[in-house]
């Protein structure tokens, strides 16, 4: 989905979203503290002074791209992260670039600009009109920036047919199922054509079959359209299941931001350790790191698996295989051979084994 940060950085692609020293502080003195420390933020002395601290320090780049996951448990901090970055809620301190472009020196003018033509943001509520149709729901964001109604209908049509809704489009909201009504708002956000989306806890509300349909949909829609994403998440598996790399959030700072194999296997502070400790380690490694080298000339299974494939997803089909599975780029080359054995020894041996 997304080549590695390695990658990018030594390619000089700029990124399309940094936030450098983020602060978000909330409270009555807030205010009086940043004006008497010069605009300098101590949380340990905004603590101090009765304040919280929403967001500390925060500092990252996002990708073109990227699917980028927030996480943390309640409290943590990600959600006003998010609404800080799409500027619904103003940072204290610090600076936010889009495409280069600080938003905390943006006027109101400019911001309703930045949001119609670059950002989607699709949260845990649907926020459907009730009394508009599919259709008339997923065009109403794009009639708002003054397109026909004709365009803007035709527009939503082609967004029913992404997200698997058609059929539906004369559906008023209360004959959707949940999983219905969230394909909705994705479509909606999407109408717009945003180059950023931001997802705030889009699945929480939906029942677990569900949720598993709508993170499949996610994928796909994610495979075809390409988005930079920030996507704000409880849930480790889904974060596991869907990023590029994860954020997790403590008590407002980023504890750790990286790929999800390396959070898992080499988490950064104690938190992150006990946060990841349940996590099988077949859910992250990728099917590269159990190959071996390819040697032509074998008697290979008919089975071929990707080199990027996450090793849960494949072990059934390994483990029924006879013979040696060849492993595929993508671009079809055979680039490694894995054995049954292997498989079996990362599933069910021992830590030192697995390693």
């Amino acid at each position: 989905m997304f080549m590695s940060v390695q990658a990018k950085t030594s390619s000089a692609i700029e990124p399309v979203i940094r936030c450098e020293s983020v602060y978000k502080i909330f409270g009555d003195n807030a205010e009086k503290m940043m004006k008497s420390t010069g605009g300098v933020v101590d949380a340990a002395k905004f603590k101090e002074a009765g304040c919280i601290v929403g967001v500390d320090n925060a500092s990252f780049e996002v990708y073109p791209g990227e699917l980028l996951i927030i996480m943390g448990l309640s409290g943590s901090g990600k959600s006003t992260l998010l609404r800080c970055i799409s500027r619904l809620t103003r940072a204290t301190a610090g600076q936010i670039f889009i495409e280069g472009k600080d938003i905390l020196t943006m006027n109101n003018k400019q911001l309703i600009k930045l949001r119609r033509s670059k950002m989607g943001m699709v949260f845990q509520s649907f926020a459907l009109l009730p009394h508009k149709t599919v259709l008339e729901n997923i065009a109403f964001p794009l009639q708002v920036k003054g397109v026909s109604t004709s365009k803007s209908m035709q527009r939503a049509k082609e967004m029913v047919d992404l997200v698997s809704l058609s059929g539906r489009e004369n559906y008023f909201p209360r004959e959707l199922s949940g999983g219905q009504q969230q394909r909705v708002g994705i479509a909606r956000s999407l109408a717009i054509e945003p180059d950023i989306w931001f997802l705030d806890e889009p699945f929480s509300a939906l029942d677990p079959l569900i949720r598993k349909e709508m993170q499949d949909e996610f994928l796909r829609l994610q495979e075809t359209l390409n988005k930079t994403i920030l996507f704000v998440t409880h849930d480790f598996d889904e974060a596991l299941r869907l990023a590029d790399r994860i954020a997790i959030m403590k008590d407002g700072v980023i504890e750790q931001l990286d790929t999800p194999a390396n959070i898992v296997l080499n988490p950064a502070t104690e938190y992150v350790r006990k946060f990841t400790e349940q996590v099988p380690r077949e859910k992250v490694l990728k099917i590269k790191t159990i190959m071996e080298p390819f040697v032509p000339g074998g008697d290979f299974s008919t089975l071929e698996v990707s080199r990027d494939d996450i090793i849960g997803t494949v072990a059934e089909a390994v483990l029924n295989a006879k013979r040696p599975i060849a492993v595929m780029d993508e671009n079809d080359n055979v680039v490694g051979i894995l054995h049954r054995s292997k498989m079996v020894s990362t599933l069910f041996g021992n830590d030192s084994e697995r390693s």
